[in-house]
């Protein structure tokens, strides 16, 4: 669609497009990260297990050049033999497999995780056509393969030819040593340059990783419109406009409650809906409603009230009122100023008494309200 379009491929895939991607099974992975890993926990498990797995080798040959000639024709002899050395050769390569199995599962969730696929093994006609091979075959990434295999084999024969000639003096010395010192010493360099041509994969694995990341995120690029359409098609789906919905007013109730220490008083009818209100010199206009609630939310917003001694005043048909005819951070509408008015003036004559010890007020009574018949509101 893409290239049917003339777009560019230019924007990063988005997450549903990544997604999409691990349910068909297609995740970044490095082979030459997992030859590496394998090598070298090969490597390591070697010079962990080396000497004891020589020790064990040696025993089983030790016993078998010391098998009688009639034992070699007695089946009982022979089967009490085999199970003697496979426990002694089992013994030896228990650890050694022990760490390789390791590495060989670790590496290829390395990068890009642990992820089964079913439908990667199902069956692609693209797979069985002859074109489609010869297109991977003469392809952009059979090219990279290559560049890949021929700097792979340039590296690693590089590496050998150092540490061989490094060593040569070790190497030609084995013919003076006794047949026992110098199997042992051969074991130790042959060890030694394995571990240091897998240590030289890591320059193939440290180069092939970023690409395999980059080659990954580049195949899943997107145009602008499919951008687009996703956003439309994901949009469009009433569970995901559903759970927007409701991100969204939980966004709006936690900000919300982080508002209500701010307000002058808070308004309730007094158990189903309350009502905070503030009003700023500064910002001008009318008073405005910091916060508003029914049931549980009503209830928090008179809890955080309480907890910064915020007046609370009863007054059910206002808190009616304001409820229904306002929004949260909006002014509150002019036919509800002289009620709202009249509850401040308490508020800032209750604040006098506390300061300064005045006179007592009083709050005013829902007969006192100056409230509009057309925003009252029954129970």
């Amino acid at each position: 669609m893409a290239e049917e379009s003339g777009q560019e491929k230019s924007e990063e895939p988005t997450a549903k497009r990544l997604t999409e991607a691990r349910e068909k099974g297609d995740v970044p992975r490095s082979r030459e990260l997992v030859t590496m890993a394998v090598l070298l926990a090969a490597s390591a498990a070697a010079l962990m297990f080396g000497g004891k797995l020589a020790h064990h080798m040696m025993n089983v040959m030790v016993n078998s050049y010391e098998l009688e000639r009639a034992a070699i024709f007695d089946v009982n002899q022979m089967i009490i033999f085999l199970t003697a050395a496979f426990y002694e050769s089992f013994q030896g390569l228990l650890g050694f497999f022990a760490i390789v199995l390791l590495a060989a599962l670790i590496g290829p969730i390395a990068l890009g995780g642990w992820n089964f696929s079913a439908q990667a093994f199902a069956p692609k006609g693209s797979r069985l056509n002859p074109l489609s091979g010869l297109k991977r075959m003469f392809s952009m990434n059979a090219l990279v393969e290559l560049i890949k295999a021929l700097g792979k084999f340039s590296v690693v024969a590089a590496v050998a030819i150092g540490v061989l000639w490094s060593i040569k003096s070790d190497i030609l010395a084995l013919g003076y040593g006794s047949p026992q010192t110098s199997s042992e010493d051969a074991v130790e360099i042959v060890i030694w340059v394995f571990l240091m041509l897998s240590a030289s994969l890591i320059i193939i694995a440290a180069i092939d990783v970023p690409f395999q990341l980059y080659s990954y995120t580049k195949k899943l690029k997107m145009t602008m419109q499919e951008i687009k359409d996703e956003y439309k098609n994901t949009e469009g789906k009433p569970e995901v406009k559903g759970r927007i919905r409701q991100m969204q007013r939980e966004i709006s109730q936690r900000q919300m409650m982080k508002d209500v220490p701010e307000a002058d008083v808070v308004i309730t009818n007094p158990t189903h809906y309350s009502v905070a209100l503030k009003y700023d010199s500064e910002r001008g206009g009318a008073p405005y409603v910091v916060a508003l609630g029914a049931d549980f939310v009503a209830l928090k917003i008179r809890e955080i009230a309480k907890e910064n001694d915020i007046p609370i005043l009863s007054a059910p048909p206002l808190a009616r009122a304001l409820y229904y005819s306002s929004e949260i951070n909006e002014e509150i509408p002019t036919g509800l100023y002289t009620a709202v008015a009249q509850v401040l003036a308490y508020v800032f004559q209750l604040k006098n008494y506390k300061a300064y010890q005045a006179e007592k007020p009083y709050p005013p009574s829902d007969n006192d309200l100056d409230i509009p018949e057309e925003y009252r509101r029954d129970e």
